[in-house]
């Protein structure tokens, strides 16, 4: 009997002024992590020498010049940094705790290559530090965010965030827009979309065949039949019934301040929440630090943090690296399956 060799996963540095390499160095000094996986670091040489001399870790650098040398993986163990420098030899300085061009076209070069290496089949998913938006602007990138990039780097028709930690799995309609264009946002086919993702999820991460979705309402007491707001009615319901129509199990609009309980009772499977803190407020106060996101409806595996950059720490030896060993390790686990279960699943559909 043969047994599977652990996942080669490539870890992205994240945005070099934050604590994403910190977390890195400190993730690999995790016996769990090497258990589970094979890890292979996707950074500059220069950023994380500088990292490990700082904190004093006793790691050493092996730096991969040929990605495709699976025989040179077989060889990594723990108090080793295997790395993947993709960062072009000239460098721009950066000030570690502020946001800057320099840093912001590091972290998404190191982005681009864990992609590429997922797509070609070197790495069986990625895990991303995380990165800083005003810094990814100020070097010409535009995206709202990770799973944004991501999708448009790998091509994918429909994307979404999933964020998980304890029992809960949540998925949003709307992430990071300010709360005044939440309701306009709340339309029909986009809160379908986000149906349709945790359907897909559900089923192509955890193996459910009919997951029991839950769809939260918008107003207070899901809109008190009309007192307190239309969009249940007009907008929610709708989307609820056209999901049915479709063979998916999804009930709903709750009201909001009584379905997260439900959900950690094991009422639902997954929970669709409308906006940002609908959704991460219950679940940051049940799993805080111990929570991981995962990018639903893209052709490769990608889970990462659920914190920011935490610039006001960076640099200075103080950051946990909880929540990256937690996404480690969720990907470490659901590799082995996520591609068979890719195929089944199939494309998303897209009709309604």
């Amino acid at each position: 009997m043969t047994t599977q060799p652990k996942p080669l996963l490539a870890i992205t540095m994240g945005d070099p002024a934050g604590i994403g390499p910190e977390i890195i160095v400190k993730a690999l000094q995790e016996p769990h992590v090497w258990r589970v996986c094979r890890p292979l670091v996707i950074g500059s040489v220069s950023v994380f020498a500088k990292t490990i001399g700082k904190l004093g870790l006793p790691l050493t650098i092996m730096q991969i010049s040929d990605h495709d040398s699976g025989t040179a993986y077989q060889l990594f163990r723990r108090g080793q940094l295997p790395l993947f420098d993709p960062v072009p030899e000239k460098r721009q300085p950066f000030r570690m705790g502020y946001p800057s061009a320099p840093a912001g076209d590091m972290a998404v070069t190191c982005i681009q290559s864990a992609v590429e290496l997922a797509q070609a089949g070197c790495v069986r998913g990625i895990v991303t530090a995380p990165i800083n938006k005003e810094a990814m602007h100020l070097a010409g990138y535009r995206y709202p965010g990770h799973t944004e990039m991501l999708a448009d780097l790998t091509k994918a028709k429909e994307s979404g965030m999933l964020i998980m930690g304890g029992p809960l799995k949540i998925f949003f309609t709307t992430t990071h827009i300010p709360l005044r264009d939440v309701a306009k946002s709340l339309t029909v086919p986009n809160i379908l979309k986000t149906i349709r993702l945790a359907h897909f999820g559900l089923r192509q991460l955890f193996g459910l065949k009919k997951p029991r979705i839950a769809v939260a309402g918008f107003n207070p007491h899901a809109g008190e039949h009309g007192l307190f707001g239309d969009e249940e009615a007009r907008v929610i319901l709708p989307a609820i019934n056209r999901a049915k129509s479709q063979g998916i199990a999804c009930t709903g609009p709750y009201p909001a301040d009584t379905m997260f309980a439900k959900a950690l009772s094991g009422a639902f499977d997954g929970i669709v929440a409308l906006y940002h803190d609908q959704g991460l407020i219950p679940l940051k106060t049940v799993a805080f630090g111990h929570c991981v996101n995962i990018t639903v409806g893209l052709p490769i595996l990608r889970t990462s943090v659920d914190h920011g950059t935490a610039f006001d720490i960076a640099g200075k030896g103080k950051a946990d690296p909880t929540s990256l060993v937690e996404a480690i390790v969720t990907a470490a686990h659901l590799a082995p399956t996520f591609h068979s279960r890719n195929r089944v699943e199939g494309k998303l559909s897209h009709k309604g």
